[in-house]
């Protein structure tokens, strides 16, 4: 009688505060259950805990001993987390934050899959659009992300607005190493970048449910604009949905979200998931 041979077997995890709404763990299920694997993704959320980042020793000490195979790490944890790894890929070092813990033999390795979900997504929908210069709103922690991810598909000239110019030219300092010199700065000038600009990038929260509105004044766009979100909540945000009136190319932000999960699924597991499989399950969920 011939031997029945196991399935490989994967225990995964998603730290973060107030993520009882995460699309990531079905996806996560759903591409295993397509790819022949066993795969349990469960939720640490530290909101229901009662607990903050400073808990994330405790927290790994208790995934090593149980035996989890990868973390994924969201808010409030992408920094906090690193002082904490045995080593970072260097993506992850040159953003200065994880989203994605490998444990192999005991030790942690820090991933950052975030910048992958946009340049993937970026390639698939918005082939041919002129990379000459760019106009990223936001440098928060997905904004720095971005901008590695900008700067990797090929953009001349980066130009990062937030409300914090300090923030901004924090982002532009920490990459700009890395990259050909005066290809990023940080602007002030929001009229003046965004006429001279090929493109938009929105890599603040503001149009989400919670935040609503645009990074910009909307009467700033023009039809020869292509406009790129990260948002996903809702897909279609109020700047997007200026854009499309306009007639600009436009990308949402749910391939961001679903690329850096095949690409965490892929760290995880070593096999490539099928990226339609997260597709048609964040779809499901409301997407």
């Amino acid at each position: 009688m011939p031997s029945i041979q196991p399935k490989p077997s994967f225990l995964v995890g998603l730290i973060g505060s107030g993520i009882a709404a995460s699309r990531t763990p079905p996806m996560h299920e759903a591409a295993a259950d397509a790819a022949g694997i066993r795969y349990l993704y469960r939720k640490i959320d530290l909101a229901e805990l009662k607990l903050g980042a400073e808990a994330l020793p405790e927290l790994l000490t208790a995934a090593r001993r149980m035996g989890f195979d990868g973390l994924n790490v969201t808010h409030p944890c992408k920094q906090a987390i690193i002082p904490l790894l045995d080593e970072l890929s260097p993506d992850a070092q040159a953003l200065g934050a994880v989203n994605t813990v490998v444990i192999r033999n005991g030790r942690m390795i820090g991933h950052n899959t975030d910048w992958f979900g946009f340049a993937e997504n970026f390639r698939r929908n918005m082939q041919g659009a002129s990379l000459g210069r760019v106009v990223q709103f936001g440098a928060g922690g997905a904004g720095a992300a971005v901008a590695f991810a900008l700067m990797k598909l090929g953009v001349q000239e980066l130009i990062i607005v937030d409300l914090d110019l300090a923030k901004a030219q924090s982002v532009v300092d920490g990459l700009s190493p890395r990259f050909a010199e005066g290809r990023l700065k940080a602007g002030q000038d929001v009229a003046a970048a965004v006429a001279a600009a090929d493109g938009i990038v929105n890599a603040t929260p503001i149009g989400m449910d919670k935040y609503p509105g645009t990074p910009l004044p909307t009467a700033l766009l023009r039809p020869d604009l292509w406009v790129a979100e990260i948002v996903y909540f809702p897909l279609e945000t109020a700047l997007l949905r200026a854009a499309r009136t306009l007639g600009c190319r436009t990308v949402d932000g749910g391939g961001m979200a679903i690329f850096q999960g095949t690409e965490a699924f892929r760290l995880f597991t070593g096999v490539s998931p099928d990226p339609d499989v997260f597709f048609s399950t964040f779809a499901s969920l409301g997407g």
